[in-house]
């Protein structure tokens, strides 16, 4: 991937296709495992109980900024997505210490998104 100095060089007015200025997230991606374990519908759900009462636990702590299942994915090991106020190892940490982490039925990816500064909203306000 160019940089942004590349990228301002290379293209005809590349520099005003940059933002000058970036919001950054880490955003977390909750996948099915390929060799995840059987469980039973009670299990699953005291499980999905216990995922979705961490992630408002880190909601209400300010770490997680958005999160939400999948729907018409393309790839249906892929189970939702949050997205954290936080630096990529901090987040992956918080990721994995979820239940359904734990437990493993879902394994996590991640990375940090850049923005333009202002453009991702979330919540109430965005």
């Amino acid at each position: 991937m160019p940089t942004i100095d590349k990228m301002a060089q290379t293209y005809p007015h590349g520099e005003s296709l940059i933002p000058e200025r970036f919001d950054e997230h880490t955003i977390i991606f909750l996948m099915r495992p390929a060799e995840a374990p059987p469980f039973t519908e009670e299990e699953l759900d005291r499980l999905q109980t216990e995922h979705l009462t961490y992630l408002r636990g880190l909601k209400r702590e300010g770490v997680l900024v958005a999160n939400g299942p999948l729907a018409e994915q393309t790839d249906e090991r892929m189970r939702g997505i949050s997205i954290y106020a936080l630096p990529l190892d901090a987040a992956l940490a918080r990721a994995n210490a979820d239940p359904m982490v734990r437990a493993g039925r879902l394994e996590i990816l991640g990375a940090r998104w850049w923005t333009a500064e202002g453009t991702a909203r979330f919540g109430a306000d965005g």
